[in-house]
């Protein structure tokens, strides 16, 4: 089965515990105002992977702690997801999905993403609840679930807030930005 995807990077500590493989899911039926990753909004083809692909793409990834999958929404193509977070976990690695829905809006065809994922972030990014340096939250209402043995809250610090990576495309901001102003002094 193929994936619409936004983008992928195989390397953040801002994305979760450890050094982690993050994957953007293309489609996102919420638009919360103000979320950084509207981009990823709109269902139009964007990058189509497949299922296979991606897992050999994250499994020929060396030193890292597990995948993310963040969006977009993706819980949108849970399906899919799943069976990809069940072939990584297989191998040893970690699954932490970030959601906008509630862990109760969370049923029927999403149990088995669900039921492959270790570290279950949820809630509508609502911009007026922003604080900064909520660890891999962006704002105080979304919830931190950990849904396995394999990690606790204790997991939740030490990680990279934000990143900035340079490539060949030019600068990738990722994690959890602050805004510019608290960035420079005015």
């Amino acid at each position: 089965m193929a994936l619409n995807l936004a983008r992928t990077l195989s390397r953040s500590a801002a994305n979760g515990p450890g050094e982690r493989f993050v994957v953007w899911v293309q489609g996102c039926p919420l638009a919360c105002p103000g979320c950084w990753n509207a981009d990823t909004w709109s269902f139009g083809r964007r990058h189509v992977v497949q299922e296979d692909a991606l897992v050999e793409e994250i499994l020929a990834t060396d030193g890292i702690e597990g995948v993310t999958f963040s969006g977009g929404e993706p819980f949108m193509q849970a399906r899919a997801l799943a069976r990809v977070a069940a072939r990584v976990r297989a191998a040893g690695l970690s699954v932490f999905v970030f959601t906008g829905y509630a862990r109760e809006e969370l049923t029927g065809r999403h149990a088995e993403l669900l039921a492959h994922t270790d570290v279950l972030v949820s809630g509508r990014y609502r911009e007026e609840l922003r604080v900064a340096g909520l660890p891999w939250r962006g704002s105080t209402n979304q919830q931190v679930d950990f849904l396995t043995n394999r990690y606790g809250p204790e997991a939740m610090g030490g990680g990279a807030e934000v990143e900035i990576l340079l490539g060949p495309q030019g600068a990738t901001v990722t994690g959890f930005p602050v805004e510019i102003g608290q960035l420079l002094p005015c």
